[in-house]
């Protein structure tokens, strides 16, 4: 099935896509893979930075994560998972000229995005009602920059999802579902150290 919207041309893809070495052989464009990279790698000081905070001053790192909300972090995780899901039917639908379906596990894609960020808001203004804000220790230091950049992150990935569902191609369908199961990754990664690490 077929509908309206501007598509790539697949040779347009192809040659956009060589040169690259190994990463030509990972799916969508090879330059979001250098963007993925450089996005772990940063995030991967910030997990350092809350390991050694933890094994520094265990006592206030202990006492700043039991205030925070594990339920709802929890349920962040489930929400995200669940998005990356649909970003990967998506590509699948696409792959398989299912345009419209394509489109609509973008849309809960997208959606799912935007609970985690409902979530999360509920969240920061329980700590900042508590006092808890960047200044307040090491640990809410970390916890406000990781987070707060990761949410910029579930923002710029809910765009990109939009723009490729529009100018939809299998490449770029599977460029937007990398940058979002990064997205996905880095929370997985995130949760634990933040709100369980002991």
């Amino acid at each position: 099935m077929t509908t309206s919207g501007p598509t790539v041309d697949r040779a347009e893809e192809t040659s956009l896509d060589t040169g690259w070495g190994p990463l030509s052989e990972l799916p969508g464009n090879p330059m979001i893979w250098l963007l993925i990279i450089s996005e772990l790698l940063i995030f991967g000081v910030g997990f350092a930075g809350f390991v050694i905070t933890w094994l520094r001053e265990p006592e206030m790192f202990r006492a700043s994560q039991d205030t925070l909300n594990r339920l709802a972090g929890a349920i962040n995780t489930m929400v995200l998972i669940t998005s990356g899901l649909f970003a990967a039917l998506a590509v699948r639908a696409e792959a398989e000229g299912r345009t419209r379906a394509m489109r609509l596990h973008v849309a809960v894609a997208i959606t799912l995005g935007g609970v985690f960020l409902g979530v999360k808001a509920v969240e920061y203004s329980t700590e900042l009602a508590a006092g808890h804000t960047i200044d307040t220790n090491p640990f809410f230091t970390l916890y406000w920059l990781l987070t707060g950049f990761h949410a910029l992150h579930v923002v710029m990935g809910m765009v990109i999802l939009a723009v490729v569902a529009f100018w939809h191609s299998l490449a770029n369908l599977e460029t937007g579902a990398a940058f979002w199961h990064m997205v996905d990754l880095i929370w997985v990664i995130l949760f634990p150290v933040a709100y369980l690490l002991r």
